[in-house]
């Protein structure tokens, strides 16, 4: 696998590190195309519970290359071609049953923003900022962020986002349900790196507990679009049986019953 992504497998967490600081972790080729093939193997691989993604230098992903762009012939199909690409990646995560957290300190704009959205659940630091800025440039959203936004803010924030030169900050991000947690640290360096901690902490809880419900919960709510509100209830229902009959969740029952008929003290 090419160093642009660094993978590292251990204890059934993949952890798949966005490696490209020197031009803050943006999109070329050589990147997009490690990242399909990295996302796609983290969650075929049947010893991963849980996949974590972050990033090096000092911030976590600022879209796509825009110096290259700028100097590639042929730019329009070759940009068309390059987003088919990352979105292979970020459909291999949010298609599959497997949690992911991604740590996301310092700045995250344009397709990094997709690349958040990606994620089941977000950590950033206090310091850190997010946006789309797609038209500071002329360009349109891409890598997922109009398919996912709003679902994840509500319509009225998403068009509030995409329609201004606007950062939110760490604390209108949580208070928009955009991510889940800023972690405060004392200098940029010192954030990223407790951002990262508190992002492996939440995937190591996942691993430690009921990893495949978590995952199949996560496959329930990714995938309810899909489906008719019937058509929920009935895959909700399949599902509910289908983990009755895993030894996992037998274990976890008989487990609760024993402890709930116990004589109080």
């Amino acid at each position: 696998m090419s160093d642009v992504i660094l993978s590292v497998v251990d204890g059934g967490l993949a952890r798949l590190t966005l490696n490209r600081p020197e031009r803050l972790n943006a999109f070329n080729a050589e990147l997009a195309h490690a990242w399909r093939d990295s996302t796609a193997e983290a969650v075929d691989r049947d010893d991963v519970k849980a996949i974590l993604i972050d990033a090096a230098g000092p911030s976590f992903c600022a879209g796509g290359d825009v110096i290259e762009m700028a100097t590639t012939a042929g730019a329009g199909a070759d940009i068309s071609a390059l987003a088919e690409v990352i979105n292979s990646g970020i459909r291999s995560l949010t298609e599959s049953s497997v949690p992911v957290v991604v740590a996301a300190h310092g700045t995250t704009a344009g397709g990094g923003l997709g690349i958040l959205l990606s994620g089941d659940y977000a950590v950033v630091g206090s310091r850190s900022r997010i946006g789309s800025l797609y038209a500071n440039i002329g360009l349109t959203p891409d890598l997922s962020v109009s398919a996912q936004l709003a679902r994840a803010v509500g319509q009225r924030r998403a068009l509030q986002l995409v329609l201004q030169d606007r950062l939110l900050t760490a604390e209108e991000a949580v208070d928009w349900g955009l991510v889940a947690e800023a972690v405060p640290g004392e200098d940029a360096a010192g954030e990223a790196a407790l951002v990262r901690a508190r992002a492996e902490e939440i995937a190591r809880f996942w691993l430690a507990g009921a990893a495949e419900a978590y995952g199949q919960a996560k496959r329930l709510v990714r995938s309810q679009p899909e489906r008719s509100f019937a058509e929920q209830l009935s895959e909700e229902a399949r599902s509910i049986g289908a983990a009755m009959e895993t030894p996992d969740a037998r274990a976890r029952i008989a487990a609760f019953a024993a402890a709930s008929s116990r004589p109080a003290r």
